[in-house]
């Protein structure tokens, strides 16, 4: 349930942000606009009651950020550069090694049923 909640976070936030850059030729994408970015945080705000927020964040912005840099290139003929694609590469990574670094190295490769979020060690 988690991994849909967060799915639909950033799809919704995808196309508000694209809907944002539609209305700046027709306002009436501006109603997208809000509703898509409202939905978002909600589905985000869940998604928090169950994963840490650095991971459900980062995979949130990383994602918006590749998706919505693709889907603007292919809809509005925006340019989608080498070093654009070298920088969403480096988000993505960053992304890996934040989600990699919310475990506890005894957690690494463990599938324990008996392991919940709440079992992380604090970072200070």
């Amino acid at each position: 349930m988690k991994w849909l909640l967060l799915i639909g976070a950033i799809a919704t936030e995808v196309t508000a942000t694209l809907s944002l850059r539609a209305a700046a030729d027709h306002p009436a994408w501006y109603l997208v606009v809000t509703l898509g970015y409202g939905v978002s945080f909600l589905f985000l705000a869940r998604v928090l009651t169950h994963m840490p927020v650095g991971v459900a964040y980062g995979i949130w912005g990383a994602s918006g950020i590749t998706l919505t840099a693709v889907l603007a290139a292919v809809l509005f003929d925006e340019k989608l550069t080498a070093v654009m694609a070298a920088g969403i590469a480096l988000v993505i990574v960053g992304v890996l090694v934040v989600e990699l670094g919310s475990h506890r190295p005894d957690e690494a490769g463990a599938d324990s049923p008996i392991h919940t979020d709440n079992d992380r060690a604090p970072l200070l």
